[in-house]
């Protein structure tokens, strides 16, 4: 059986959906030569102004949207950016919701978390032991599943992020995603069909998307680092996969160093929090991983803000 991914029509459709429950974020060009890059200029896309500081909200709204929720509610899994989405959309939409994060989510997003009306759970390590556990709820409840990244009412909301960045931004030629599960890239590149490139950008220390090319099909892959805690998901969704094969993405990867480096360079150039998952997507063009000709348009999807500040202002 094939896999499903959205087209235009439906990140349309989803676009309209959401019109009421997400902000529409802004971007920002910023010359190349203010961060040490030999092109004219680079636009970030603010997503991390989103509701919760993340893109997560576009998918989580559009799948409790585009479907019937039962009396039990909804339930999530996540490493702390999506269970927050999910928390604050049944907060927003008087739903009962039960969320299960890895007990190594961080104390800022824990707490940030605890302020929705969620019953959260606690299990494993990393994101796929908090997944497998709610999969079992589930079951039990009959709750509807909101998954992190491998739904595709899910892609196609976090596909409305590209559809905005097509308006608000004329003749891009790449873009550059952070990819951990992989619904944003798989979301912008269902979006991009072909208008523009969509480059995946990984921790070198979680590659999923990039094992996954490598072997022809997902694979499992080992995570740690610094920006596990977002991008930890230890195997590349069906739907990402087949949307990067689909567009022809390849992804690169980049070190914790780096993203460091992205994050510590955002605070100093632009007075901007960003956490770890947030700047990999600059940290492919600061670092080189990524270099693009002098006269292309790129965009770097900074996609989240969910961070102790001091961390970022200490580098």
């Amino acid at each position: 059986m094939g896999v499903e991914l959205p087209t235009r029509e439906k990140i349309n459709a989803a676009a309209e959906r959401l019109r009421v429950h997400v902000r529409r974020t802004p971007v920002v060009a910023v010359r190349g030569i203010d961060l040490g890059l030999d092109i004219d200029n680079v636009t970030l896309k603010l997503e991390l102004l989103q509701h919760t500081g993340s893109f997560k909200p576009r998918g989580a709204f559009n799948r409790i949207l585009a479907g019937n929720v039962p009396a039990a509610g909804l339930i999530a899994a996540s490493g702390g950016n999506h269970a927050q989405a999910v928390a604050y959309a049944g907060t927003r939409l008087g739903l009962p919701t039960e969320i299960f994060v890895p007990e190594t989510i961080p104390a800022i997003k824990l707490a940030r978390l605890r302020q929705y009306d969620a019953e959260i759970r606690l299990v494993g390590e990393y994101y796929d032991e908090a997944r497998e556990a709610s999969e079992v709820r589930a079951a039990a409840t009959g709750a509807l599943v909101v998954h992190a990244y491998d739904q595709p009412a899910v892609v196609a909301g976090a596909g409305t992020l590209a559809r905005e960045l097509a308006e608000q931004v004329s003749d891009i030629d790449t873009v550059l995603v952070a990819v951990g599960g992989g619904g944003l890239m798989a979301g912008t590149a269902c979006w991009a069909d072909n208008d523009f490139d969509v480059v995946a950008v990984e921790p070198e220390r979680c590659p999923t998307l990039h094992a996954a090319l490598g072997a022809g099909a997902p694979v499992d892959v080992e995570v740690s680092g610094l920006a596990s805690d977002s991008l930890a998901a230890r195997r590349i969704g069906q739907i990402a996969f087949a949307a990067a094969q689909r567009a022809g993405s390849r992804s690169v990867l980049v070190t914790d160093a780096a993203i460091r480096a992205a994050q510590v360079t955002l605070w100093d150039r632009l007075r901007l929090v960003v956490e770890p998952g947030g700047a990999t997507a600059l940290a492919a063009l600061l670092s080189g991983a990524y270099e693009p000709a002098h006269d292309e348009r790129v965009v770097a999807l900074v996609c989240g803000a969910n961070t102790d500040p001091g961390s970022v202002q200490q580098g």
